[in-house]
């Protein structure tokens, strides 16, 4: 069985090696490549990541995004566009073009617009076929598609579905719980697996002003998104969404800029707390956990529109799992989430968090780190059983769904992929990266489609999401290196 897996493993590796290549190609042999924003800038493939060294001004920055991961971000913008005509029948695509021009665009500052403009020329020079507002659309899909429109049915005194969906699950602990003192964090990105699969960039941004960053992402996307990342100054970050949050203020600015500037400028929790705070339009509201390996002091930002809230401490832990912790919060910011339902997935992976940190106090490192992210107990069920209630999450195997995100059973969706780091490692700006179910199953498009046929329509955008093995990346590696 073991040889098999590893055979299996191995023709896997080389599919996405000859993918890679494949990809890579065309570059070499269209006119753009010359283009001098390309200086500095490459790319490579490693166990189901696309590494990707990016470099300079905000333009060149964005050219070389653009322009070396082409085909991929045609192809994620595919995937977003099947996606929220099946999710958003009312709001096609068109709809969030014109939202990104007309909401987002007014205030998204000077340095991101550079950024963006030039992720669109990038792509343009290898032929592709997306406009900038595309491109500004796929950076703001989630907060359109799950924050923007519930609001507007709202006004409109419409009906509406707990859509701010759980992503993810994370920890960062410090002091006596970890192993030699050090910060730990890591973190697994929750989400649908069309979108799960194709989450797998690491970026190596090295701008012009601010500090480096290393950080997991998509393609075409100015953040992480699902926000984990370090940067040169010793910041450590992750997040996890708040179930059922419901708020929006079209005058302020969009997340994803927010996201991006304070892990760009940010040089303690503080800082990034007050950038992730000022002009907060209330998409994409999460949880944040944040650790300065300079101080080894770690924080929790609880940000809602209405309620904001920071903790901090230097010895202890905080978990997330996309649970609030404000009663105020979810009283006045949520629909649907109830915090004494413990069967529901927030609450019962809140649950085994906190078995975790009890039972490996002092003990916590990367290496455990990773065990966690894998893991597969049910607390509710009190047994070892892949769902939506395991920190490794299965959707697709769970006859129930998540009702608090109005996800119906079996819907693929989950835990796709994992990082984690410590505070001597992100001294070298490195991480360690999992594609996949960080638990290591692997999920296959034929025999799924074939039980659960209501998926159909994700069909042409649904793949095979390989489970690779845990890889670390540096900022600044080479391939093979």
């Amino acid at each position: 069985m073991i040889v098999r897996l590893c055979r299996s493993l191995l023709f896997a590796t080389l599919l996405a090696s000859l993918a890679g290549a494949a990809l890579a190609a065309p570059a070499a042999a269209t006119s753009g490549a010359k283009d001098p924003r390309l200086a500095g800038a490459y790319r490579f493939q490693q166990n189901g990541w696309t590494y990707v060294h990016l470099q300079g001004t905000p333009e060149a920055i964005g050219f070389q995004h653009g322009y070396l991961l082409a085909p991929q971000i045609e192809d994620f913008a595919r995937t977003l566009r099947v996606e929220e005509a099946h999710a958003t029948p009312a709001y096609p695509w068109t709809f969030y073009r014109q939202t990104a021009r007309t909401i987002l665009w007014p205030h998204i500052n000077a340095e991101y617009r550079a950024e963006l403009k030039g992720i669109a020329e990038g792509v343009e020079a290898r032929g592709g076929h997306l406009d900038l507002w595309d491109i500004v659309a796929m950076n703001g899909n989630i907060e359109i598609g799950e924050y923007y429109i519930p609001w507007l049915k709202l006004q409109k005194h419409q009906p509406v579905t707990p859509k701010a969906p759980g992503r993810c699950s994370a920890f960062i602990a410090t002091g006596d719980w970890t192993k030699g003192g050090q910060i730990v964090i890591a973190h697994n990105n929750w989400t649908n697996y069309a979108d799960g699969e194709r989450w797998t960039i690491i970026f190596d941004i090295q701008p012009a002003h601010g500090y480096r960053m290393i950080m997991d992402g998509a393609p075409g996307l100015i953040t992480s998104e699902d926000d984990f990342g370090v940067n040169s100054d010793g910041l450590m970050i992750t997040e996890t969404t708040i179930s059922g949050f419901v708020g929006w203020k079209s005058d302020a600015i969009p997340e994803f800029v927010r996201a991006r500037q304070a892990m760009q400028y940010a040089g303690s929790i503080d800082q990034y707390a007050a950038i992730m705070e000022k002009g907060n339009n209330g998409g994409y509201a999460n949880d944040w956990l944040i650790g300065d390996r300079k101080t080894g002091e770690i924080g929790y930002l609880e940000l809602g529109l209405k309620h904001v809230k920071l903790w901090k401490k230097k010895n202890g832990y905080f978990v997330s799992a996309n649970f609030a912790r404000d009663p105020a919060l979810i009283r006045d910011e949520t629909i649907g989430y109830d915090p004494a339902d413990m069967s529901s997935s927030p609450n019962a992976r809140h649950v085994r968090w906190l078995q975790l940190m009890k039972q490996y106090k002092g003990r916590i490192d990367v290496s455990l780190a990773e065990q966690f992210l894998g893991d597969h107990y049910d607390s509710w069920e009190k047994k070892v059983d892949p769902d939506e209630r395991t920190l490794c999450g299965h959707i697709d195997r769970s006859p129930r769904g998540v009702p608090v995100w109005g996800d119906p059973p079996f819907f693929p969706e989950g835990a796709v992929q994992g990082k984690a780091t410590d505070s001597a490692m992100a001294a070298r700006m490195q991480l360690v990266a999992h594609a996949g179910h960080p638990g290591g199953h692997s999920f296959y498009v034929k025999p799924f489609l074939a039980a659960h046929p209501q998926f159909n329509w994700e069909k042409p955008v649904l793949r095979d999401m390989i489970a690779y093995p845990w890889t670390p990346f540096t900022s600044g590696e080479r391939a093979g290196k």
